[in-house]
């Protein structure tokens, strides 16, 4: 295990601050803004759970989150990945106008998944523009199996 995944992992111990879970998982990819959303039935929705550099006009949009709708809602409904390296320049209509205000340049999300089922994404960002190389999604996709296990278990 990576010392990155190894640090991220120690946070997650017991009942984690997902707060605090997140920040690591900043801190250990070099990133500047996150976001963690839990997928609710009930709501049909991803849910935010903890964020960092979000800007306050923002905040609203990223609170709850329809399937398809954005990176986080892109990658939930995919299951799978989801990358912009430029969302300042992205032309591909995934990321949202608003999503701009953000200042993010390269981001990548992850849907957070457990046995198949949706439990919610995993999000992370740079200011500058930046593709995130196969082998850090594949440690993003292990952050995020590890989060659903708690999840699955709480």
């Amino acid at each position: 295990m990576s010392k990155r995944l190894s640090k991220i992992s120690a946070a997650m111990k017991g009942y984690p601050d997902w707060q605090y879970v997140l920040e690591v998982i900043l801190e250990g990819f070099e990133c500047q803004t996150g976001t963690l959303h839990q997928w609710v039935d009930l709501h049909q929705m991803l849910e935010i759970v903890a964020h960092v550099g979000v800007p306050e006009e923002i905040r609203p949009k990223v609170e709850r989150i329809p399937l398809g709708k954005g990176i986080a809602g892109t990658a939930a409904e995919r299951m799978e990945a989801v990358q912009i390296c430029n969302l300042q320049t992205d032309r591909s209509g995934v990321a949202k106008p608003a999503a701009k205000k953000t200042k993010v340049g390269g981001s990548v999300a992850v849907p957070v998944e457990f046995g198949g089922l949706l439990m919610g994404t995993l999000g992370i960002g740079k200011h500058e523009a930046y593709e995130f190389t196969s082998a850090e999604i594949s440690d993003l996709q292990t952050i995020a199996a590890e989060i659903a296990e708690k999840w699955a278990d709480g």
